[in-house]
């Protein structure tokens, strides 16, 4: 699997988005709602979870700041007070909102059923 890295990381704080430029040129604007909803903190998601759920946070949210976690991840501190998600950049496109990214997705799980199904 190829390796993406974030070359921009920036606040749209008139949209509520984070976007994220990588460096194939992909571009993605993330809600920021969007981002606290895939915490992948043991908090949210449990101690014993295998895969990130989606899990909406109870108000919307703002990133209060964004700091680099090594050269591998970046961290949030959001506007409810949480701030231990470690946002993996293989993780962040992983979950990239964008049509493109959800059609391959969705392609992908078709053909991971279909050699199941097999």
């Amino acid at each position: 699997m190829e390796e993406f890295l974030p070359t921009e990381i920036r606040r749209l704080p008139e949209s509520g988005r984070l976007r994220i430029v990588w460096s194939d040129g992909h571009r993605a604007e993330y809600d920021y709602d969007y981002l606290r909803g895939y915490c992948p903190c043991a908090s949210c998601q449990g101690h014993h979870s295998l895969s990130v759920e989606f899990k909406a946070p109870p108000a919307s949210v703002t990133p209060l700041a964004i700091e680099p976690v090594g050269n591998y991840a970046v961290a949030f501190q959001w506007s409810d007070a949480h701030a231990t998600g470690i946002y993996r950049f293989d993780f962040l496109r992983q979950i990239c909102p964008c049509q493109e990214c959800s059609d391959a997705r969705r392609e992908s799980a078709a053909e991971s059923s279909n050699e199941e199904n097999s």
